[in-house]
């Protein structure tokens, strides 16, 4: 028997659909309240490294993300100009049934997210969210910024790296840092020889086209922006194409088609860790409420989709809240923190590299490589 009933998830994004999903199917009723007024998702692509289609294979849909999108096996590494280094493979240890990497345009994958949620009977509360929420022993009180009031067994913060319900669970909580680069993303053509991942390292930055359909990519440039600078939205293309100055060789005809400015997405890095527990009473915070990455291990949304499906297993299985509270943050702490401090050194020896002041221990590639391998583990 299920240790609860009836869950209520914040946040309809990535972490908190598969968690609906992941509780549906095992008997629990759940209701998902997000503030927008439309299930709706603004991005590129996303990456899946093979742990990822793991955890989604859990609850039926990895092979749905790699029927919409593009699988391939690894990368393969060029200098600035586009002369040939290495490949680096990837690899599907976690579970080879599935590719090593899929690449997923973001708003395919919110389709397959919020489609099962829907089909499992997930209840949808959109437009809406929690102004305040109270822990009462044996059930947690909410009431909703629209007036209404309800109660649930337990509460999941699924709404992000600017939390809410963080804010309110731990309001001593530090906020989270810009660590020095940003990154930037654009969607392209194909082409159809493409059947790797790329990646063009620069002087001072460094380039990755992702496949993400049979004749979709996108690009995305990763730089240093000292002072967490903000951009004009009606200059996004001159300054992305400005980034990809020191570039030639097959970048040179990809820059010339970055012209729309409304398709440049710009996201400044930022990283936080929440110290354990990420739980309070009866309330639990999963993906980037308690655990936002920078996107250097591409392992971002496969840490929030890895949060939801264990909490989904221990929460449909016997026992406590506390017991299951306590176990999730066993397996997940250790393993999210990894990540995030993996994330960070591999940002800062770039930014030591661009500047030419590495230490001589400085390998991102290296512990890009140990670490993809560490997360095949199972947790």
């Amino acid at each position: 028997m299920a240790v609860v009933r009836n869950v209520l998830i914040v946040g309809g994004g990535i972490g908190g659909l598969t968690a609906g999903v992941a509780l549906t199917r095992k008997g629990i009723n759940v209701e998902i309240v997000e503030l927008q007024e439309e299930l709706s998702v603004y991005g590129v692509g996303i990456i899946q490294p093979n742990n990822t289609l793991r955890a989604l294979a859990k609850i039926g849909l990895a092979q749905a993300c790699v029927k919409a999108g593009a699988p391939f096996p690894g990368w393969r590494i060029f200098d600035a100009a586009g002369n040939p280094l290495n490949d680096a493979p990837n690899t599907n240890a976690a579970d080879d049934r599935y590719p090593p990497v899929n690449g997923i345009t973001r708003p395919r994958l919110h389709e397959i997210l919020s489609g099962a949620a829907r089909a499992s009977g997930v209840r949808m509360l959109l437009g809406d969210t929690i102004q305040m929420m109270t822990n009462n022993g044996e059930a947690i009180d909410v009431l909703f910024r629209n007036g209404r009031e309800a109660s649930y067994d337990i509460v999941i913060g699924s709404d992000g790296l600017n939390s809410d319900i963080r804010r309110q669970l731990f309001p001593s909580a530090g906020r989270p840092q810009f660590t020095g680069q940003g990154v930037w993303r654009y969607n392209l053509p194909r082409p159809a020889s493409m059947a790797w991942g790329e990646l063009y390292f620069g002087p001072n930055s460094k380039v990755g086209l992702v496949p993400m359909t049979a004749d979709l990519m996108y690009m995305l440039v990763v730089t240093a922006e000292p002072g967490n600078p903000r951009f004009e939205g009606d200059r996004m293309a001159e300054f992305m194409r400005a980034r990809l100055e020191s570039y030639s060789g097959p970048i040179t005809p990809l820059k010339e088609q970055i012209v729309d400015p409304a398709g440049v997405i710009y996201r400044p890095m930022e990283s936080m860790l929440l110290q354990s527990p990420w739980h309070s009473g009866r309330a639990i915070l999963i993906g980037d409420a308690a655990h936002s990455t920078t996107p250097h291990l591409a392992q971002g949304a496969a840490m929030a989709i890895e949060d939801a499906v264990l909490l989904g297993e221990l929460l449909g299985g016997d026992g406590s809240v506390a017991s299951a509270f306590d176990e999730f943050m066993a397996r997940r702490f250790d393993r999210a923190k990894f990540v995030v401090d993996s994330s960070l050194q591999i940002g800062t020896w770039e930014m030591a590299q661009w500047l030419g002041t590495a230490p001589l221990d400085a390998d991102p590639g290296g512990l890009l490589h140990r670490a993809t391998i560490a997360l095949m583990e199972e947790y």
